[in-house]
């Protein structure tokens, strides 16, 4: 099930983080076992523990059991709007009062990029009939002189 993938290496990352910003030595300990139940079905979650018990995940917290897509999908929609990962981590913090690590926020935005990869490679049709086309000028340093870049926008609208 990708659900309990994604889940867990949300939660790896996030041990990952933690044990990075430990002062006193710390490791990995094995990993604890929940039942969560999500919208789409129960599954079977492991949790990474730490030696030192100082873990707190805040994705799935401690004897938390259900899981809401709301955060992920806010997540996702900030992404999608462009904004980068520190502000989405105090978006989410601001709203749901839990602090997400950049890691975790790499590994939930991660189950996008196939998607984003297929939509970029779709073919497409041979003609539309309304075509609008814009551009921003960039000054870009290129070969150590600036030199104006023209970045285009292009919407196409089908019959349909």
């Amino acid at each position: 099930m990708t659900e309990k993938f994604d889940f867990e290496q949300a939660l790896e990352a996030e041990t990952d983080t933690h044990l990075a910003q430990e002062i006193a030595p710390n490791r990995r300990n094995g990993k604890s076992r929940k039942t969560m139940k999500s919208s789409s079905g129960s599954f079977e979650l492991e949790t990474p523990r730490d030696r030192a018990g100082t873990f707190e995940p805040q994705l799935i917290k401690k004897h938390q059991s259900h899981v809401s897509d709301e955060i992920e999908t806010k997540i996702l929609s900030m992404y999608g709007r462009g904004m980068s990962y520190r502000d989405i981590a105090g978006h989410v913090e601001e709203l749901y009062g839990i602090s997400v690590s950049t890691a975790t926020l790499s590994a939930i935005t991660d189950k996008i990029i196939a998607e984003v990869k297929e939509w970029q490679q779709r073919p497409l049709e041979s003609h539309y009939p309304f075509v609008w086309m814009d551009a921003i000028h960039y000054n870009i340093r290129d070969n150590g002189r600036y030199v104006s870049k023209a970045i285009y926008t292009v919407l196409g609208l089908n019959m349909e």
